[in-house]
């Protein structure tokens, strides 16, 4: 999480999801919880200038016995998050 606070819900960089959307572990400094083969996650990084805008970019991965595999595509870049540019 950030070194500075927000208003609303405590910021995280992603969580677990299962039978529920939101669930543990939290991808967030500080939690130490190992990550497994077979778990999955929602990475949302996210933006945001208070009282102004805010943007949050989610893609889901699981644990492989070898590593994280994305389920969703990361975006490209914050210019081109759809990778327009790219296939154009």
């Amino acid at each position: 999480g950030p070194d500075y606070q927000l208003p609303g819900r405590p910021h995280r960089t992603g969580h677990g999801i299962g039978l529920d959307i939101h669930e543990a572990p939290n991808l967030v400094r500080g939690d130490t919880t190992p990550l497994e083969p077979g778990m999955c996650f929602s990475n949302e990084p996210m933006l945001v200038i208070p009282g102004q805008f805010g943007v949050r970019l989610e893609d889901h991965f699981y644990m492989g016995e070898a590593g994280p595999v994305w389920f969703t595509q990361p975006s490209h870049s914050l210019d081109d998050p759809f990778g327009e540019a790219a296939s154009a």
